[in-house]
């Protein structure tokens, strides 16, 4: 109070501040009940910050200590990718080539594991999302992609290791769709193919370079053979024969733009194309 005994007039009609009690607003009431309930919610950002850049680091040893199974196909699709992206190698302005056989070393507990899923089914589909992060990447390919499976017992359960290598072949699936290559391309039902080695042959049988499903095909069926001159397509004495352009042949010099029917599948050749800075080595 003043002195003499009057006192000063008050905000808001209240006559005691000290007992005086603003509204709460809403946020801040919730926020409080939120803290109240949630202790852990105060934890220094730090501490978060930390752990979340560990993370990386620590994926394959969490894994292995949370999948009591062992390695999942998803963390193998991942570690293939960034394996391609990795050791992909920049040939020319035109060009970036990855690697196409990968090698995935797995415990004998995670090998065992993937040979009762279905080891070739496995890779195959690996494959498979190999080649469409290659095309989304647009990486070439000087081989057929591959993935293999070897058992390492230096390894623990939940870890795995991935190495790849380039290796030419006589046929490299393409990460394109457009015709112009630097190798002759073939399409098979619309799976497109580039000419990498002076023989490819297309089959039904595995031991083809090219494989087909069609009944209607021999295990060797044809050859193409790629020369200075042109590329040589010759029937290897099947039993359905091979057509070009609806003419049954035995051997021909192929023209760019020709259609090729081997049993009840039409494929497209296509010449290689002249690039303006290529380097032939790669």
């Amino acid at each position: 109070m003043r002195e003499g005994g009057v006192e000063p007039p008050h905000p808001f009609e209240y006559t005691d501040l000290n007992r005086a009690r603003l509204p709460i607003p809403p946020l801040a009431l919730a926020a409080k009940l939120y803290h109240s309930r949630h202790p852990l919610y105060d934890l220094s950002m730090g501490v978060l910050d930390r752990f979340e850049k560990g993370v990386e680091n620590a994926v394959h040893t969490a894994f292995a200590k949370t999948f009591k199974s062992g390695v999942k196909p998803v963390e193998l699709a991942s570690a293939l990718k960034k394996e391609c992206d990795a050791r992909a190698a920049v040939v020319d302005r035109h060009r970036t080539v990855a690697p196409n056989e990968y090698s995935v070393a797995l415990s004998d507990a995670d090998h065992a594991s993937v040979v009762e899923w279905g080891d070739e089914a496995l890779a195959k589909e690996l494959e498979d999302a190999l080649h469409d992060h290659a095309r989304r990447q647009h990486y070439s390919l000087v081989g057929a992609l591959s993935v293999t499976f070897i058992q390492d017992e230096t390894l623990p359960t939940g870890r795995y290791a991935v190495t790849s290598r380039s290796t030419r072949g006589p046929a490299a699936p393409a990460t394109t769709d457009h015709p112009d290559s630097r190798y002759p391309l073939i399409d098979v039902d619309g799976q497109r193919y580039h000419l990498t080695g002076q023989f490819t042959i297309v089959g039904r049988g595995t031991e083809a370079d090219v494989v087909v499903d069609d009944t209607g095909i021999s295990r060797k069926h044809v050859q193409f053979e790629v020369t200075d001159f042109g590329t040589i397509l010759t029937d290897l004495g099947s039993t359905n024969g091979t057509f070009v352009e609806d003419q049954r042949v035995k051997e021909v010099t192929l023209v760019d733009g020709n259609a090729i029917t081997i049993g009840r599948t039409t494929m497209m050749y296509w010449d290689a194309m002249d690039v303006d800075g290529d380097d032939s080595s790669a």
